[in-house]
């Protein structure tokens, strides 16, 4: 894998139980890139993004991510993989019964960290970079959407990771909010790390322009930029 290669994968096959989801899958993505992920519902974007961060283990083909072979991977080696990966979800996965703070405190305590002034330091670093320093005490249930996927996005960025893989991270949100989220992600893309993006939002692919992978019938396609 080249210095600079975060993912690549090469003659994969991927399945979800017995069925072959999407076939000889051929992909790279560097660091610091943008790259969008589209395609129909049930085309094998989850599927795609499940392979990647080991959810979903990968049988046939070869494919390395953030320096882990995922043919050989061990599940022992998951959490270290994890850690290198920051993953963002439609549906921000907040633990409700703790307030924002708390939430982040419970990822770097389950990832290994142990000094609470570095954790405290990370914590309002990151909260920091996503615009919601001055909100760390509040509930889930008590800020918007917007601001639940900024905290997921936080908490994405704890350990520091060489990519991020969103799933639909706009998918439940309005189209100015939208904006702001994927405007953010451009920007953590600016500072090195890749980012790989699953999305129907095409307003938003023309008004970011990047790199586009497509699932479509059992392949994926890379179709270069959005607007070439």
């Amino acid at each position: 894998m080249a210095l600079d290669t975060i993912i690549k994968m090469s003659e994969v096959n991927i399945y979800q139980r017995d069925t072959l989801v999407l076939k000889n899958v051929d992909m790279h993505i560097e660091k610091g890139e943008f790259v969008y992920l589209i395609g129909k519902t049930g085309s094998g974007k989850s599927s795609l993004l499940k392979t990647l961060y080991a959810d979903l283990e990968l049988t046939e083909g070869s494919a390395s991510i953030a320096d882990f072979d995922l043919k050989t991977l061990k599940t022992s080696q998951i959490p270290s993989l994890r850690r290198k990966i920051g993953i963002v979800f439609q549906d921000f996965q907040l633990l409700t019964d703790r307030n924002i703070h708390e939430n982040l405190l419970f990822v770097l305590k389950a990832t290994g960290w142990k000094d609470k002034k570095e954790m405290e330091e990370r914590i309002e670093d990151v909260l920091k970079k996503v615009g919601m320093e001055t909100k760390g005490f509040k509930m889930p249930f008590q800020i918007s959407g917007g601001e639940q996927q900024r905290v997921a996005i936080a908490r994405a960025l704890l350990n520091d990771p060489e990519l991020i893989l969103a799933d639909e991270p706009t998918g439940n949100l309005d189209p100015i909010t939208s904006e702001e989220i994927m405007k953010l992600l451009v920007d953590i893309s600016k500072s090195g790390r890749a980012v790989l993006m699953a999305t129907h939002d095409y307003s938003l692919i023309r008004k970011f322009p990047s790199r586009i992978l497509k699932c479509e019938g059992g392949v994926v396609a890379d179709l270069r930029t959005a607007n070439s």
